[in-house]
């Protein structure tokens, strides 16, 4: 038994079924239109009073008749989540120790610069590679500290983190569905930088005048040391040093190539006097692996210095530290750089980067296998590669005279 009722300018149904009373509005103030779902509605529940329509466990009953027994609930439209809710719980839920500090501490900053651009409120589902195209070109406008456009390299890399965040955690987490819409995206063209230099060579260029501030300082990030002046910049750094493990450091990244990260996370069992290795901790040459290894020969020096410094060590396992156990942060460490250099002519070297670059150059300027190179340094881009590969004079003397002869 069904009827019709009217509450206000729409119609609803009313029926009973099992001896209870239903009731489902139908949203609608034709007669004619309710009249008509009132006799489908009856259609169907004669069938279901046969047994030939199944009755649902749970759900509207109404709109179950009304449907033909096809739906029994209203479609529910899965809310997308902001752009900001989602980078908040991956800084809260995504797997410690899965990534280093030194990259967490860059993704916050990567994301920042993708909440006030997106749009934090954006929700993320709606983000698609338009979205992205916009940030790219908006972001393109922006200036860094130092006064200059942000960089392609830059842009490209705020990018691939928010890929990494919706490939590596969203998309496994049921939040997205499909793959990052980062493909076809279109950047500024940048140019090259420019191969490693001495400083020599570096001052030769400014001297000649027509240079702005901007070119000099492109140039002096090119620089890297000969042997001579990295020797110089210990004995500089040795003199000023303002806490025993600075120069134990700045040797161990000028004689091993290490990174920054790497320093910070040696451990000292990672030193073999005996075998005259270190072992450095790597992280990048392969991503899905917590930590790998490579082994570098031990200078003399370095040898020296870090049993020196090992015997006045604070204690703990971390090799480079200023309380037992105490790791330094990344922060921390090119502070110490910095103040190391100041007021000096090394404060033109931009951080521990050149000192492995320094290493890489010279090791290259000795005609050293590129194999052995890349053993010792670990991963490299090939972008790098190119960068000093110019310093291998005898490699490249021989193949020219097998061109042309002696």
């Amino acid at each position: 038994m069904a009827w019709l009722e009217r509450r206000g300018e729409n119609y609803r149904i009313k029926f009973r079924y099992g001896g209870k009373n239903y009731q489902h509005a139908l949203k609608t103030g034709s007669q004619r239109e309710a009249e008509a779902l009132l006799g489908r509605l009856e259609d169907n529940l004669i069938l279901m009073e046969r047994g030939k329509l199944e009755p649902p466990r749970d759900g509207e009953l109404g709109l179950f008749l009304l449907s033909d027994g096809k739906i029994n609930a209203k479609p529910k439209v899965e809310e997308s989540l902001s752009l900001a809710e989602v980078f908040r719980r991956y800084k809260e839920k995504f797997t410690a120790g899965a990534k280093e500090a030194n990259t967490r501490y860059t993704e916050k900053i990567h994301m920042k610069h993708l909440e006030d651009l997106i749009g934090g409120r954006t929700g993320i589902r709606s983000i698609s590679s338009e979205s992205l195209q916009r940030y790219v070109e908006e972001r393109a406008k922006e200036k860094g500290s130092g006064g200059d456009l942000i960089s392609p390299v830059t842009i490209k890399k705020e990018i691939g983190t928010f890929a990494s965040i919706w490939n590596k955690w969203a998309l496994p987490a049921g939040i997205v569905s499909g793959p990052a819409p980062t493909k076809g995206l279109v950047y500024r063209k940048d140019k090259a930088s420019p191969p490693f230099q001495t400083w020599k060579q570096i001052e030769r260029k400014i001297e000649r005048g027509g240079l702005s501030e901007k070119q000099q300082q492109e140039l002096w990030d090119s620089l890297f040391l000969s042997v001579d002046e990295i020797q110089q910049l210990l004995d500089h750094v040795k003199k000023v040093d303002r806490f025993p493990f600075i120069h134990p450091m700045f040797v161990f990244a000028a004689h091993t190539g290490a990174r920054r990260s790497e320093m910070l996370r040696s451990q000292i069992d990672d030193f073999d006097f005996a075998a005259g290795t270190v072992r450095i901790r790597e992280k990048k040459r392969d991503r899905s692996k917590e930590i790998t290894f490579r082994d570098v020969p031990l200078s003399p020096l370095l040898a020296k210095v870090m049993q020196e410094w090992l015997a006045n060590h604070p204690g703990g396992q971390i090799t480079i530290c200023r309380e037992a156990g105490e790791c330094l942060t990344a922060q921390m460490a090119a502070h110490h750089f910095d103040w190391a250099v100041e007021g000096s002519k090394w404060a033109k070297l931009r951080g521990w980067h050149a000192l492995r670059h320094s290493f890489i150059s010279n090791c290259a300027a000795k005609g050293i296998d590129q194999r052995t190179i890349d053993s010792w340094s670990g991963h490299q881009t090939e972008e790098m590669r190119r960068r000093y590969t110019h310093l291998f004079p005898d490699q490249q003397a021989r193949a020219m005279k097998s061109v042309f002869g002696s």
